[in-house]
C-alpha cells in the first residue's frame, strides 16, 4: 500500500499540476472538515476479507451525512490492493461513493500481489488524472 500511495502522490504532484494542493490524511484521522475543504478525493484501501478496510469504512461512517449534500459531484479516484482479489473492496467503495453522489474520474486501479512497473504507472496516472480534473473543473 505504501508503494501504491507514493505512486499516486507522484502523479498528483506532477510539476505540470503544481496549482493543485495535495493533502494526505489517514482514513482514521480524516473527518468531515477535511472532505469539505477538498475539491477532490483519492481513496486507497487494502481489500480485507473481500471488502474495503475497516479504517476506510470508518472514514465513510464519520463523513457520510455531514458531507452528503455539500459534496455531491466531488471527483474521486480509487486504488485497491489485494492478495488475490479486489472485486468486493472496489464494489463496496463504489457503492458508498455513489450514495454520496461522488463522480469517478478514472477507473479504479486494482493491484493483486506486489505492484510492478505497469501497476505503478497506472497509479501515477490515476493521481495525475484526479489532479488534472480539479484544474479543469
Amino acid at each position: 500500500m505504501q508503494a501504491m500511495l507514493e505512486a499516486v502522490l507522484e502523479g498528483a504532484r506532477d510539476p505540470e499540476l503544481a496549482e493543485v494542493e495535495v493533502v494526505t490524511r489517514a482514513a482514521l484521522g480524516a473527518g468531515p472538515a477535511d472532505v469539505l475543504a477538498a475539491d477532490g478525493v483519492l481513496l486507497g484501501t487494502p481489500a480485507n476479507i473481500g471488502w474495503m478496510s475497516g479504517a476506510l469504512k470508518h472514514f465513510f461512517d464519520v463523513v457520510y451525512y455531514p458531507v452528503l449534500t455539500e459534496m455531491a459531484g466531488t471527483p474521486y479516484g480509487l486504488y485497491v490492493h489485494g492478495g488475490d482479489d479486489t472485486t468486493g473492496a472496489v464494489r463496496s467503495v463504489e457503492r458508498i461513493a455513489t450514495g454520496l453522489s461522488w463522480r469517478p474520474v478514472a477507473a479504479p486501479v486494482s493491484v493483486t500481489g506486489t505492484p510492478g512497473r505497469a501497476e505503478l504507472a497506472a497509479l501515477r496516472e490515476l493521481g495525475a488524472t484526479v489532479a488534472a480534473t480539479l484544474l479543469a473543473d
